[in-house]
């Protein structure tokens, strides 16, 4: 089985290929924007493996949340590339992705999703406990128990969610961030077992629907118009 997984939450964005339980992953280039790199480095990598775009069984893509215009970028090319190639389509939760490649079994995943805001999913032995949510760092909820892993570059962006977070956090992981290669491994099983969605009703998870905070808004934190 071949899965083509795209994932453009975050920059730079990334694919990854499986093979039959093998994985190949590239970012798209620093400083250029997904929507301009992300199927050329697609190309390349099949290429690489001696595939092109007909070979797919599958496509996967990163649903979100994370960046606004990222996620239409690869949602779009998922959407394009499946109705061209009639193969099978699946959306994979961004922060879920995250869970696994953190490699912890409780995990709690914070993304920066600006604006003074995280994205937050809480995770156990890979399912999603209660719902995504976005919050103000010093008002994320805590889980009643401790030892857990924490990952996402949240916990950098922001001080006071690490602090928020301490006393029922025993790993930190900041430096995970969304990645097609984790992606692909969450997709492989679900298509295999003949998982897919319509291609029409693919669509990002959003989870904020404001992208930007007004003028007063900016100008009552001290910022310019």
């Amino acid at each position: 089985m071949k899965i083509l997984a795209l994932e453009t939450a975050s920059d730079p964005g990334s694919i990854a290929l499986w093979q039959d339980g093998n994985v190949i992953a590239r970012s798209c280039p620093d400083g250029q924007s997904n929507s301009a790199t992300l199927l050329p480095v697609a190309e390349a990598t099949l290429k690489e493996a001696g595939l092109g775009f007909a070979d797919l069984d599958g496509i996967a893509f990163g649903m979100g949340p994370g960046s606004f215009t990222g996620l239409r970028v690869s949602c779009g090319v998922a959407q394009g590339l499946s109705v061209a190639r009639d193969v099978p389509l699946i959306g994979i939760g961004t922060l879920e992705a995250m869970a696994l490649a953190s490699g912890g079994e409780r995990v709690i995943v914070a993304l920066d999703a600006r604006m003074g805001e995280v994205y937050v999913g809480v995770f156990e032995h890979g399912e999603l406990r209660g719902e995504i949510g976005v919050y103000a760092p010093e008002s994320v909820p805590l889980p009643e128990t401790g030892g857990w892993l924490a990952c996402g570059n949240g916990l950098a962006a922001y001080p006071v969610l690490r602090e928020r977070l301490a006393p029922v956090v025993d790993v930190w992981k900041p430096e995970i961030m969304p990645d097609a290669a984790f992606v692909v491994r969450l997709a492989a099983p679900r298509l295999a077992r003949g998982e897919q969605i319509d291609p029409a009703d693919a669509a990002p998870l959003y989870v904020r629907n404001k992208v930007a905070k007004t003028v007063a808004e900016r100008l009552a934190e001290g910022g310019k118009a």
